[in-house]
């Protein structure tokens, strides 16, 4: 399915943008990045509007399609058979003023960063995010997150579901994100910003016979 679309407007998952009143925040300890580097190894520690929020490690079904899909979009990261142009990471870590969050991937064009940074985490934002959603975080992907990413000005998100088998292509526009594609099951498709080769879906999803090639 194609066509842009607020995202407000056709979304009945429970997108929570709001924020915590200074009421609210006056009760609750801030966390700090402190608490980030004390997290158990085996949970992801992201700091969300001043709260901690632990998340365990993907299963199988969600470590699936993320690696599938960086795979896929090799050729951009590397430029080996493909456009090249892009540093695509799994789980960067980064800093927008005091939220600490983690993507599943995420991807800068080389144009704005042309080396790769030795850093433990980015203050610059990415040009493109992923998240792969999972029963346990995707109301926190789908809200607070996507907001985050919002306000620290990345321009095009995708939501993957491998439990659903969909592909949502997201795109920033002033200020607010537009859905500009959903596509669901399997197929060859083509999708901003990476629509200079076609993504075979039925690559990503664990449980799906698989084509020879991650791209076609």
């Amino acid at each position: 399915m194609t066509g842009e679309r607020s995202l407000a407007a056709v979304s009945s998952r429970g997108i929570d943008w709001t924020r915590s009143v200074p009421a609210e925040r006056r009760a609750l300890k801030r966390a700090t990045y402190d608490d980030v580097l004390s997290a158990p190894e085996n949970q992801v520690a992201e700091i969300l509007d001043g709260e901690l929020f632990l998340s365990p490690r993907p299963a199988s079904r969600h470590s699936f399609a993320c690696s599938r899909l960086a795979r896929a979009l090799a050729p951009f990261d590397e430029g080996q058979g493909g456009p090249g142009g892009w540093w695509i990471l799994f789980e960067p870590e980064l800093h927008f003023g005091e939220d600490v969050v983690v993507p599943d991937l995420g991807g800068w064009r080389r144009e704005r960063m042309p080396v790769m940074q030795d850093v433990p985490f980015f203050s610059l934002a990415p040009d493109w995010v992923c998240e792969v959603l999972s029963p346990s975080t995707e109301r926190i992907d789908r809200g607070r997150k996507l907001r985050i990413y919002a306000e620290a000005g990345v321009g095009q998100a995708w939501l993957v579901n491998p439990v659903e088998r969909t592909l949502e292509v997201l795109r920033l526009r002033d200020g607010a994100w537009t859905i500009v594609a959903v596509c669901s099951g399997s197929g060859a498709v083509r999708v901003e910003p990476f629509d200079a080769i076609a993504l075979a879906l039925e690559r990503l999803w664990v449980d799906s016979p698989a084509s020879p090639d991650a791209l076609r």
